[in-house]
């Protein structure tokens, strides 16, 4: 703009924008004093041309009599740059004094002027009399000379003006040319200072600094930040533009290939789509080497052709790679209270299995990043163990997801199918946690205990060891993913009837909770809380008229269900028999049959029939040979009878009832330690030792007890106690040996109505896990040696009995 404005002829212009101003008559202003115009954005430096705009008019009169009088003008930065009436105040007091080469009148009042600086001054004194600002100043003369010092600076600072225009985008290349044939240092370094990017403040320090040295080397500092936020800038710009150039060209192969696919007759969506998959796969949050991996195969997908037999599977397997859930959700906050409070909601009893989940959230709270323990529920059928995982993820606020390994026998339904095969997809683990749509989701392996053997499929119980360690589970990879995937923020739990069908190295990863059953005052709460109210909303009955609120059961009613129709460690069938009763409620009220239904312990034998299950413990135990013992089963504990009955032979022992190996061990070890007590009572007759409910197979080392009672009792003709039951292995020396399932056994004592319970003596430790309710109603007798059951169960033995003992 300077060059053009100085190349043009007065006669080229309009005439009435380069007349001088006409100026009115005033006093003269003193030789000594410059009149001064206010800068607002503009620092002038000596040597500089550059366009100057005013608009004031204060400084409008300033230009204007400094275009009539010929006279210098001095150029001063205001500190505020918004303030329109300037006082002395509100300038700095060192300028530059510059000659006005053009000046243009131009429209709405704005006044254009080619300004030329030409040196520093230092304001004395600002003078009254003008209705612009004057002053009286003192010229600040720069000196020139080239010592070595001033010399070297004054080479590198050629060097680095030099480099800086170089790397400015838009520099003309005369600019260059023009710093290579400055040969003064001071002019040099005012024409530097006023091409810098820099506050209006360091410009003004750098046109107060009056030294050349001084001033060289400010001005070096400042253009060697300059200079690095330029090469800086260039590097950044160059590799803009090579990403950009190689976007333009992929667009371009793009748009050929999509004009190749249409010719081809291929769907013109496909273009679309690949776009949408790619952009799912970098939202996915994958880890940097799967991310790589799945844009690879991508690629692949891109070069192939719609009708290519393998771009349907690549295609589904980037889909499954796009939609798992890689990223870490951030931790939802834990409330103990709140958890507690979920638990006792959904669950009656179960204390100390409650207890344990709340210790493992109260370690995730204080831990978030800490690996999660396994755990496993084993009990019968219907004591809650599914529910129990439900509970956890709703306390916890995760997603549950269930996995039923009932029969499961392929290694492929844990780890998945490898993509070779047709219709691959991943294994179960990775479906759950793509349907949950979480990786810190609630995994339950619902009956592991019924896993299918190994064989030519594989073993699914090994392929469960990686996923259920948590020294591996991070690092888990699926065949079909063929990439690691972190498990180690899921929380597994795992279901189980029985431990003993769980591999041992399986079992071995994971924290066993028992859950052996409810007694008979736990199942009225449940039914009473949970069981009544699911069935009336299942049967349409909680939302019926006010007729049916007479349909509640009664405790009374429902005790009736709990002892005579159903006898079962869980309450699953207490639900079946509640359901039915409701349904019969529910089919009179559809019938209109009757204005109130109420249901008595009376109607349960016309709506569910006779009554199943008697107390017959009394009965069967009232003559010699037969004692009640106690068993444990998959299904919880159950009572057991041992009959045994004598005729004429030879002293042979026939044993019946589908028994064991272990079990006719027992027999045979009761038969000998009876033998020692009743010497040869045994000799003249033949024993035989029955187990009704033969079809079902009995085997364990807990009927000893039960079995030596049976045999003495057959032999004194002797009845047992009908009220005792009695559990524990014996050994030929007459010591009564510890057992297990103490808890489930005497559940079952309990429910069968049992009064006394005999236990060995090295089990009473094992009273703490049975309920309180169970141990108020029963009476414990422990035994150390046999002669303590004889005299429980029978009394003491007659004294030629004891004599041959």
């Amino acid at each position: 703009m300077t060059k053009e404005l100085l190349a043009q002829e007065p006669d080229k212009m309009n005439a009435a924008s380069v007349q001088a101003p006409r100026a009115g008559a005033m006093k003269a202003i003193p030789e000594d004093a410059l009149i001064l115009i206010p800068m607002r954005n503009t620092v002038l430096f000596p040597g500089v041309i550059t366009p100057v705009t005013v608009g004031r008019p204060s400084s409008v009169a300033a230009a204007q009599e400094a275009v009539r009088s010929e006279r210098k003008v001095g150029f001063l930065l205001q500190k505020d740059a918004q303030k329109n009436d300037v006082k002395a105040d509100d300038l700095y007091w060192v300028g530059t004094a510059g000659q006005v080469v053009r000046y243009i009148t131009g429209g709405e009042g704005a006044h254009h002027m080619v300004v030329q600086g030409q040196s520093r001054f230092r304001v004395l004194e600002f003078l009254e009399g003008w209705p612009f600002l004057v002053a009286r100043v003192q010229v600040v003369e720069s000196a020139d000379e080239m010592s070595p010092e001033v010399e070297a600076r004054f080479l590198q600072l050629k060097a680095q003006a030099v480099e800086a225009i170089q790397l400015l985008p838009n520099a003309p290349e005369e600019l260059a040319v023009v710093v290579q044939g400055v040969t003064s240092p001071a002019l040099l370094t005012d024409m530097v200072g006023n091409l810098l990017d820099v506050k209006l403040e360091e410009k003004q320090k750098l046109l107060e600094t009056f030294d050349l040295k001084t001033r060289l080397d400010r001005v070096l500092a400042m253009l060697s930040e300059r200079v690095g936020v330029l090469r800086i800038s260039k590097e950044i710009g160059d590799k803009t533009k090579k990403e950009f150039d190689e976007r333009q060209r992929e667009h371009v192969l793009r748009e050929q290939l999509r004009q190749i696919q249409k010719e081809l007759g291929e769907d013109e969506d496909t273009g679309m789509e690949l776009a949408e998959l790619k952009k799912q796969l970098d939202d996915a949050g994958m880890p940097e080497d799967v991310h790589k991996h799945a844009t690879k195969e991508l690629r692949r997908l891109q070069r192939m052709g719609e009708g290519s037999a393998e771009s349907g599977m690549l295609r589904t397997y980037l889909e499954w790679l796009a939609e798992l859930p890689w990223k870490d959700e951030p931790h939802k906050p834990i409330d103990i209270a709140e958890a507690r409070k979920v638990l006792d909601q959904d669950h009656f009893g179960l204390e100390k299995i409650k207890r344990r989940i709340l210790e493992h959230l109260a370690v995730r709270k204080l831990n978030p990043t800490g690996k999660s323990p396994i755990l496993c529920f084993v009990g019968p059928p219907g004591v809650g163990k599914t529910s129990l995982g439900q509970s956890i993820a709703k306390a916890t606020g995760r997603k549950f997801q269930r996995i039923a390994l009932g029969g499961v026998h392929d290694e492929a339904e844990i780890r998945g199918h490898r993509r070779t095969y047709i219709g691959a997809l991943p294994g179960n683990v990775v479906q759950a946690l793509r349907r949950a749509a979480s990786k810190n989701a609630v995994l339950m392996f619902d009956e592991i205990d019924k896993l299918g053997q190994g064989g030519f499929h594989g073993d699914p119980a090994s392929a469960l060891l990686e996923v259920l360690d948590p020294e591996q589970n991070s690092k888990f990879r699926d065949n079909y993913l063929g990439v690691d995937f972190d498990l180690s923020r899921v929380l597994f739990v795992t279901t189980a009837n029985m431990l003993d069908t769980i591999p041992g190295p399986l079992r071995d990863r994971m924290e066993i909770i028992q859950l052996p059953g409810y007694t008979e005052e736990e199942k009225l709460e449940i039914a009473k809380r949970y069981l009544v109210k699911r069935q009336l909303e299942a049967n349409g009955l909680a939302s019926a008229d006010r007729a049916v609120e007479d349909a509640q059961l009664t405790d009374e009613v429902l005790r009736t269900i709990i002892r005579d129709y159903t006898r079962e460690a869980g309450v699953r069938n207490l639900e079946r028999e509640i359901g039915a009763v409701l349904r019969h409620v529910a089919m009179q009220v559809a019938e209109g049959r009757a204005e109130k239904i109420k249901v008595e312990a009376a109607d349960l034998h016309a709506i569910l029939g006779p009554k199943r299950f008697e107390n017959e413990t009394a009965e069967r135990t009232s003559v010699p040979g037969v004692a009640t013992g106690l068993a444990w089963t998959p299904v919880g504990g159950d009572i057991l009878f041992i009959e045994a009955s004598k005729v004429p032979g030879s002293g042979r022992l026939i044993l019946t009832g589908q028994l064991g190996d272990v079990m006719k061990e027992s027999a045979q070890a009761a038969l000998t330690l009876a033998r020692t007590f009743l010497g040869d009572a045994f000799d003249k007759v033949d024993v035989h030792v029955h187990v009704p409910a033969g079809a079902t197979p009995k085997d364990g080392p807990s009927a000893g007890v039960a079995m030596f009672l049976a045999l003495v009792s057959l032999l004194l003709d002797v009845p047992v106690r009908h009220d005792v039951a009695m559990t524990g292995e014996i050994s030929l020396r007459g010591l009564v040996l510890p057992i297990g399932g103490v808890k489930e056994k005497t559940l079952a004592a309990l429910r069968a109505g049992i009064k006394t319970v005999m236990l060995p003596k090295r089990n009473e430790k094992d009273l703490e896990d049975v309920p309180a309710e169970a141990k108020a109603k029963l009476e414990f007798v422990f035994l150390e040696r046999v002669e303590d059951a004889i005299r429980t169960a029978i009394g003491e033995l007659p004294k030629r009995e004891r004599k041959a003992a």
